[in-house]
């Protein structure tokens, strides 16, 4: 029997990176998990590849009537919930001054609009004793060029978890967030020009007091602690970033 046998878990953002690491160990343990994405091929592959206790759907982060929707699918499969892991989210990399008013509206409504939503949706189906995860960012507290929008959502979160940790206290939810550093997650070589994605890497590992990306399975398992050991914590951020935003 795995240490979250029968533990009923959701995972917005789960079809890569930390999302998918986080399902796969949950998984491995005996948990049920629902995870959402928004690209059909990767929903498709995931699908085929979790077996029979992960349900994979596809859910935009960003939609109202999507994290309704989702909610309800959440309440048919499981009934109720012993965790949330609120992970969805997107980088774009722009300079200050040429930041426009529609990126910066994409960055804030998905890691900021849509976590705060999902979280207020899915809560009634949470069990006393459950918890709440969010993705932030150690960028919410460290100032890096060509993100700024981003760094401002995650900065938006990190509060958020505060506000929501107390409110939801007398319903027995704690919530946390795990906030991880430079992470071989392959976001860099989707979203960097492909001449800047070999220098970017090396400058971040050099200046990392670790000297390395973090990798996926080691934030999942900072996830699962929040979600089931940390009993007696809540609104907190753990950093998951080789020291870099402490040392």
């Amino acid at each position: 029997m795995g240490q979250y046998e029968g533990k009923r878990v959701a995972i917005t953002g789960g079809t890569s990176g930390i999302g998918l690491a986080s399902a796969r160990l949950l998984l491995d343990q005996g948990a049920r998990v629902l995870i959402t994405g928004r690209t059909k091929a990767t929903l498709d592959a995931v699908r085929t590849n979790l077996g029979k206790n992960a349900v994979v759907v596809e859910s935009d982060a960003a939609s109202l009537a999507a994290i309704d929707r989702l909610a309800e699918r959440v309440r048919s499969e499981f009934g109720t919930l012993d965790f949330l892991f609120v992970n969805a989210g997107i980088t774009r990399f722009a300079p200050f001054e040429s930041m426009t008013e529609s990126v910066y509206d994409e960055v804030l409504t998905v890691n900021a609009k849509g976590p705060y939503f999902t979280v207020q949706k899915l809560a009634p189906l949470m069990t006393q004793g459950s918890a709440v995860v969010v993705t932030t960012s150690v960028v919410n507290e460290m100032g890096y060029p060509m993100i700024s929008a981003y760094s401002a959502s995650k900065a938006a979160l990190r509060s958020m978890v505060r506000s929501l940790a107390r409110e939801l206290l007398p319903r027995g939810i704690r919530v946390n967030a795990v906030s991880p550093g430079p992470i071989e997650t392959g976001i860099l070589d989707k979203t960097l020009p492909p001449e800047a994605i070999s220098q970017t890497k090396e400058s971040m590992s050099a200046e990392n007091p670790m000297k390395r990306f973090g990798r996926p399975e080691e934030v999942a398992k900072a996830v699962a602690f929040l979600a089931f050991e940390a009993t007696y914590t809540t609104g907190a951020e753990l950093a998951v970033d080789g020291g870099g935003s402490q040392l």
